[in-house]
């Protein structure tokens, strides 16, 4: 072996270990939020619990909305100069005035709705209003900031900044659960927190590019590509793949934050509060799910793109391991359930609320198919069907926002018998654009690509940040 592919093994070793890093983050990422949620449950009343829910779910559509799309195009631009031996800077200034644009028109727009903002959502609260707007904007920086690192591959500071999010969230639940504070407003302080001490890795992400900047263009014999060959960073840039991917992360906030949000507006705080720890028997799965998304769509991809017979039967056989290990799962938390599932949530989240054991299963059904369906998205992205896959969300989120403004059921009941209808839906759907793949020009990823690391990025993002 030549020193140059000696070179080549020793960086695929090192993307993996990172890789696989990230994937734990994620996970840890993911319980450390189901830690705020538990400790705030216990230790709030009913109604102000619920609050901090209709804040959680506000602040989360607002920044999935916004500041995503930035973020992945960010790390996609970022990964394409690298590959051309380019520099970061023009996209890194163009990218940043966006986020801060954006930032800056909505704080302005949220000043000028704060009345009914604050009436309507946040039961009359000025303290949490002023938490809703910093903690936009501190996502905005953290936004920037992972898109950053995503398209500088350096998954190492992307784990500690979702570790430091969690962590610095959960202290302030934490600290309210064992007396050392009290009141709503300090779990509220939670929300803000994550994302504003993540920024504490900035100095390790500016050092590591500096780094890597130098190591680059100390290599020798690697020739600059030509002007018209450098990816610009415009938002029309590879429209319809990002597209795609934002339509999915967009649904999926639709159907695990919307919920509270239809409920608060018919049953009060309290009412939110109760249906998204309802939820959380699907989104506890999920945003683990989340890290073994990230790490699937890169083994489909290389085996999409060997192309030989061998490669795809492993392609479906890997697809069909993991709906099995998801139906597994599932299985067992129905049984659970249906032993002692409304005690079970009252020991994880206060006895505040009465848990109905019918309403838990139709969840945790829901969350296997849910899961199933996200086997499915990956294994869609990576045959090039994001436009279709896109397409198949798209539908299943319009259909759950109609169930519910039409709520056929009393609230609580169409918001769980929503979730397992879209669940199923999705599943059949994208089962569909599965098994009869049609590839369309521009949806195709390559091994390591600016594409892929868009998707995975999107995969990872629930874990990360909602």
């Amino acid at each position: 072996m030549n020193a140059g592919e000696s070179g080549q093994v020793a960086g695929a070793r090192r993307y993996g270990l990172t890789a696989g890093m990230l994937t734990g983050a994620l996970a840890a990422a993911g319980l450390l939020t189901y830690g705020f949620f538990a400790l705030a449950s216990h230790s709030l009343p009913a109604e102000e619990y619920g609050v901090i829910v209709v804040l959680w779910s506000v602040v989360f559509i607002l920044v999935s909305t916004l500041f995503r799309p930035v973020e992945q195009l960010l790390s996609r631009t970022i990964a394409e100069l690298d590959a051309h031996d380019q520099g970061i800077g023009r996209a890194v200034r163009v990218a940043g005035s966006i986020q801060f644009a954006l930032a800056v028109v909505l704080v302005v727009l949220a000043f000028a709705f704060r009345g009914q903002i604050t009436d309507k959502l946040l039961d009359e609260r000025d303290f949490l209003f002023g938490v809703m707007v910093t903690a936009v904007v501190a996502f905005a920086f953290e936004f920037f900031l992972r898109g950053f690192l995503a398209g500088s591959r350096r998954f190492n500071v992307f784990a500690a900044l979702l570790l430091i999010d969690g962590c610095g969230r959960l202290a302030f639940s934490l600290a309210v659960a064992i007396g050392i504070a009290e009141g709503v407003n300090v779990v509220a302080l939670g929300i803000v927190a994550g994302p504003t001490l993540s920024l504490l890795v900035v100095p390790w992400a500016i050092r590591g590019r500096i780094a890597a900047s130098q190591q680059q263009h100390a290599a020798p014999g690697v020739a600059p590509a030509a002007a018209g060959d450098v990816p610009q960073f415009t938002l029309a840039r590879g429209g319809g793949f990002a597209a795609a991917v934002l339509v999915m992360m967009l649904s999926e906030q639709v159907f695990l934050n919307g919920g509270p949000l239809f409920v608060r507006a018919e049953a009060g705080a309290a009412g939110a509060g109760f249906i998204f720890n309802v939820l959380m028997v699907a989104r506890a799965p999920v945003v683990l799910f989340q890290a073994v998304a990230a790490s699937l769509l890169p083994h489909l991809t290389r085996l999409r793109s060997t192309g030989d017979e061998t490669s795809d039967q492993t392609f479906r056989l890997s697809i069909r391991l993991t709906i099995s290990v998801v139906t597994a799962v599932a299985a067992l938390v129905v049984i659970v359930i249906l032993i002692g599932g409304p005690k079970l949530m009252q020991i994880a989240f206060g006895e505040e609320f009465f848990y109905d054991r019918a309403g838990l299963v139709i969840v945790a059904v829901g969350m296997g198919f849910y899961l199933s369906a996200g086997t499915l998205n990956q294994a869609a992205l990576a045959q090039g069907q994001a436009r279709r896959a896109a397409a198949c969300w798209a539908t299943c989120a319009v259909g759950f926002i109609v169930w519910n403004l039409a709520q056929p059921l009393d609230v609580y009941r169409t918001v769980e018998v929503g979730f397992l209808g879209i669940a199923v839906t999705l599943c059949a759907l994208l089962y569909i654009v599965y098994r009869s793949p049609r590839p369309r020009a521009g949806d195709e990823l390559e091994p390591g690509s600016a594409r892929e690391l868009e998707a995975q990025l999107a995969a990872a993002d629930e874990a990360g940040a909602g």
